[in-house]
Formats: C-alpha cells, sequence, structure tokens
C-alpha cells in the first residue's frame, strides 16, 4: 500500500512578476484559475497571498475573502492556507484577514535573515499572531527557517498557545538562511519527531532546489510543497510553464518513493481538519 502525499501549490508569493514568468497569477481571477488547474494535477492545500492590480503584495481582507470565495466555489473541498508573512504588511496588519476564518495559515515562530533584509518576527507579533489564530479556530503550518523555530512552536503547542497536533513546513534554499543539506534535513525531520510525535511535515525548497526538497519529503515520509512562489523557473534556461505543471512534477514523483497524492479526504484527516462541506 502507498502512502498518501499531501501536495501544497503555492501559487503566486509576493516576489515573482511576470517579468520572471508569464505564467505567474495575479489578479484575483487569475490565481483562481491557476489554483484549479493545480487542483485538478492534484493539489489538495493552496498557500495563498494577495497582490494589488499593479502586482504589489498586500494583506488586504477584502481581498483575501474574494480569494477564498473563489477558491471554494471552483476547487471543492480544497484547503486554503493564508499567508501572514512579512512582504505584504507590517505588524499586526499582517494578520487582519484571520478573521476571515481560513482553515489554515502561515505562521513563522522566529525572525531570520533574508537575501536583503531581515524577516521580523518578534515574540509579541508571534504570539499575537497564534492567539488569533486560535480564537477563529485556524490551524497554524508554522514556518521553520532553523532549528529554533521548531522548538518554539513544540513550546507553544503544549502550552496550548497553538492548535494541534502541529503542521510544520522546512524552508530551504532561502539565501542568508537555511541551505539545501541532507543532513541537516534530516536532523530536523528526527527532532520534530522527537519533540511533537504526531506532528506532520512539509519540506519546502527554494529555486532550483524545489525538486530536491520533493524528493527528500516523500522519500523520508513527509508532505511537498511546490508552485511559481518558490520557483519560477525549473532549470537556468526554462521557464515553469505553469503551477499544475509543478504540481504534476510531485505526482509522477509519488510512485518512485511509494506514495500516492492525497485526495482531498486524506490531506483533510492527516492535517486533523474537517471533513469538507
Amino acid at each position: 500500500m502507498s502512502t498518501a502525499c499531501i501536495i501544497t501549490v503555492a501559487i503566486t508569493g509576493s516576489l515573482p512578476t511576470k517579468a520572471n514568468n508569464p505564467a505567474v497569477p495575479i489578479s484575483i481571477a487569475e490565481q483562481v484559475e491557476s489554483t484549479h488547474e493545480a487542483f485538478e494535477a492534484g493539489a489538495t492545500l493552496v498557500h495563498c497571498h494577495v497582490r494589488r492590480e499593479d502586482g504589489t503584495p498586500t494583506s488586504d481582507p477584502e481581498r483575501f475573502a474574494r480569494l477564498m470565495d473563489g477558491l471554494h466555489r471552483h476547487c471543492p473541498g480544497i484547503i486554503v492556507q493564508l499567508s501572514t508573512g512579512g512582504r505584504s504588511g507590517a505588524g499586526r496588519e499582517r494578520g487582519g484577514m484571520l478573521a476571515l476564518r481560513p482553515e489554515m495559515a502561515s505562521l513563522a515562530t522566529g525572525s531570520v535573515n533574508f537575501p536583503t533584509r531581515i524577516y521580523e518576527n518578534s515574540p509579541d507579533l508571534i504570539d499575537w499572531l497564534a492567539a488569533e489564530m486560535l480564537s477563529h479556530d485556524v490551524k497554524p503550518e508554522i514556518e521553520a527557517f532553523d532549528l529554533s523555530m521548531i522548538f518554539k512552536a513544540s513550546e507553544m503547542a503544549k502550552a496550548g498557545l497553538i492548535q494541534g497536533p502541529l503542521h510544520v513546513q522546512f524552508v530551504m534554499g532561502v539565501k542568508n538562511a537555511m541551505p539545501v543539506d541532507r543532513p541537516t534535513f534530516e536532523y530536523y525531520v528526527s527532532t520534530l519527531r522527537r519533540l511533537a510525535p504526531d506532528a506532520t511535515w512539509t519540506g519546502a525548497g527554494i529555486g532550483r532546489d524545489q525538486i530536491t526538497l520533493n524528493r527528500w519529503s516523500l522519500e523520508l515520509g513527509g508532505h511537498c510543497r511546490t508552485g511559481l512562489e518558490d520557483n519560477v523557473r525549473l532549470d537556468r534556461h526554462t521557464l515553469a510553464p505553469s503551477n499544475a505543471a509543478l504540481v504534476h512534477r510531485v505526482v509522477e514523483l509519488c510512485p518512485e518513493y511509494g506514495r500516492h497524492p492525497a485526495s482531498v479526504p486524506e490531506a483533510r484527516a492527516l492535517l486533523s481538519l474537517p471533513a469538507a462541506a
């Protein structure tokens, strides 16, 4: 029997533009269409940012509401995860959309260096975002850019500050943050298993290393993230044609590791989320 792999598609992010790749969806309509194609290809969880008309990132709750409505109508049962990342706003503005009660939202449990700036997540902001998620019944996906963030998430879960069981995403390959390193990745996985045996996890690689983390995650029993947010090029010369193409690549990899793409019911059960309405 093969085991299910939840495929997350990160459709747009806050950095890739149509100048990088014409396939990057910017408008709400484009994002819904791109997600629908990825959903049809095998993705069951979508990680969402929103953009203004000029393509710049924003945390505008009204835009998130429109996106959620479109996703629920066109991708029945897909798990919608909203980003509280720092490129789209400052301070508590980053969590303004949590009152929309998405099923999941990202939560970075520490600060880290990015290519040209600090991705700042102060203890007060982390606590506030976690409290908002708890009060609105939003399951966090812990964005772990280094080992300390895993320990912090475990501590918060044990204190009842975030909804469990934990779901952690190991992010590797961001310049100035954690590089793509197999022994470190294996240590991440073993540490999470020790601290939170009931936790689920996903591997996310940046750029050319996206497929590396896909393979490692499939091999070690985790789940996979793909999409144009993390990788606008499949290699030095070939632009990724769509989010759906990147999802399809993971789908094709699954059998090599005795895995299969999770269905909507399987993904929801693995993440301890309610069945789709």
